[in-house]
């Protein structure tokens, strides 16, 4: 038995979709059928992932990790503490930089965050799962209805890289600066991810609940948030699609998401 680990955005799916192409979610039912377990590990929260369930996963390692399901059960729920995330907000705000707050099932983001994005032509994956997300309407709700519940990420957007020095001072303590390849200019984007958990973890603590060796997992991904699932699979599978220097670190590239790849990523490693 095989467990296998997929990112959504950018992997399993286009970049904001909740439908994945036809050819993966057949892969997933052949792996599952074959008796491999097959997880979701994504940097989206429970609400956002949730479309995405239907499709018959054995779990999943929501929110880049902080919060961790394997069948029914909760392995690992790691919000922020209060003093944490009050700190991200104020400094983030007071740097200009825009935010978007994810709790377990719910999004808020910041006024001004949907123009600074239609202001961008293309972008990495995580810019336009952004993107289609708030013009898709999917649960992203303003600011201002944000009630205190708890949260698990930060993302982050701004023109200028100096924009995050602050920040950067005063939370990396805490917190990873995951930041995306930017493939033009006048934009900055990434995430702030809690130093106590990450996708690798995540990866870990199904393992271990299942009693399986890293070496019999099987990670596939497409961007650097990706990068410590990537580190710790047993085997390790960057798209075509993806971040050079996450394919640099990756044992195999598959052809991208829109060209069926994780289907015949799977047929080549003999998950199906």
């Amino acid at each position: 038995m095989k467990l296998i680990f997929l990112d959504i955005d950018g992997t399993l799916t286009e970049p904001g979709a909740t439908k994945p192409p036809e050819s993966a979610a057949e892969a997933v039912r052949k792996a599952r059928a074959a008796g491999n377990k097959v997880f979701l590990c994504t940097g989206r929260n429970l609400g956002m992932l949730s479309p995405l369930l239907p499709y018959g996963f054995d779990g999943y390692i929501a929110s880049a990790g902080g919060y961790v399901v394997c069948g029914d059960k909760v392995l690992y729920d790691c919000p922020m503490t209060m003093q944490q995330r009050d700190t991200a907000m104020r400094v983030l705000h007071d740097s200009g930089v825009y935010r978007t707050i994810e709790a377990l099932d719910a999004s808020y983001g910041d006024e001004g965050v949907t123009a600074f994005l239609g202001s961008i032509s293309g972008g990495n994956s995580e810019l336009v799962r952004w993107r289609r997300a708030i013009e898709e309407n999917l649960n992203i709700r303003p600011m201002a209805e944000y009630d205190g519940r708890p949260l698990y990420k930060v993302i982050v957007m701004c023109e200028r890289p100096e924009q995050l020095a602050h920040a950067r001072e005063a939370l990396e303590g805490d917190f990873q600066f995951v930041m995306q390849d930017a493939f033009g200019k006048g934009y900055v984007n990434g995430e702030l991810i809690n130093r106590a958990f990450d996708k690798g973890r995540g990866v870990r603590r199904v393992a271990e609940a299942l009693g399986v060796s890293l070496a019999d997992t099987v990670g596939f991904g497409d961007s650097m948030n990706d990068l410590e699932m990537i580190e710790t699979v047993g085997t390790s599978v960057c798209m075509e699609n993806g971040s050079e220097e996450l394919k640099s670190r990756s044992d195999l590239i598959c052809p991208a998401v829109s060209a069926d790849g994780l289907a015949q990523a799977f047929e080549q490693l003999h998950l199906i």
